[in-house]
């Protein structure tokens, strides 16, 4: 359809097909290292399905914080087992992190994933003590920016929000209408609005927009469209696209760790 290789990423970054591979190898090698260190809790559930899962991991000192990861891959694939790697530069700030998986489209709509990430966070939040910081990339970013909006998430939970970051987000969904995606989401224009974030008023909790200079021009766009829509902090990480824009994660000095976990 009319937006289909505007919204495709693969074709577009070099070595692109190979990406899932090495960050399933990066992610199983530090499960392995981390559950050896008794740091890790795997496949704990918050929901009824298999996939209302997450994994938890613990930093080596009592916990500053909970810092929620949620993953990208247009609600049609991939699992939080792919990510893990990335919890390391929140651990190295003494920050505990989760990550969860949620059912996929076609079997599910884009909106029964928001409230599947939204009862993630509620569970997480009791099991938990202190701030909660939300970081999500692409189709995660999105999720992210959903619980920032009032009434996707409980009062008392929103209020324990330190900061959203969603990266590369896709913030408003109507231009997904023009994909052939769209056979699996199933939106109407409706559907889309009312899942769009950057067509809705956040809660008053500080967000920070990411995304890379060499990604798509749409995921310049729909980042910018969510900055602006929301005054939210607006960075673009410099010769970055949309799969290796997420690595500054994994590192606890990074700027991008640095403004999320404030």
């Amino acid at each position: 359809m009319e937006l289909d290789d505007a919204y495709a990423n693969v074709p577009y970054i070099p070595g692109g097909a190979q990406y899932p591979a090495r960050w399933t190898v990066a992610a199983e090698a530090f499960r392995a290292r981390l559950s050896a260190e008794r740091r890790a809790e795997l496949g704990l559930p918050y929901g009824d399905g298999k996939r209302q899962a997450f994994d938890l991991f613990h930093p080596k000192d009592t916990a500053r914080g909970l810092c929620i990861f949620v993953h990208g891959g247009y609600w049609l694939r991939f699992d939080r087992s792919f990510w893990s790697h990335l919890a390391a530069g929140a651990l190295a700030r003494g920050w505990a992190v989760a990550m969860p998986s949620y059912d996929l489209c076609p079997e599910v709509r884009i909106s029964d994933i928001t409230r599947q990430i939204a009862r993630a966070v509620c569970v997480l939040a009791a099991q938990s003590n202190g701030p909660i910081a939300l970081v999500g990339h692409s189709a995660g970013a999105h999720l992210v920016a959903r619980m920032a909006v009032p009434g996707v998430l409980p009062s008392d939970v929103a209020a324990r929000l330190s900061r959203v970051m969603p990266i590369s987000p896709v913030s408003d969904l109507r231009p997904l209408l023009q994909t052939s995606m769209n056979e699996h989401f199933r939106l109407d224009r409706a559907a889309a609005e009312a899942e769009s974030p950057a067509l809705m008023r956040p809660r008053p909790v500080p967000v920070t927009v990411w995304v890379g200079s060499d990604e798509r021009p749409v995921f310049l766009d729909q980042a910018r469209w969510l900055a602006e829509a929301w005054n939210a902090g607006h960075e673009i990480a410099k010769g970055r696209h949309h799969f290796d824009v997420i690595e500054a994660l994994a590192d606890g000095d990074s700027r991008m760790v640095s403004q999320l976990l404030r």
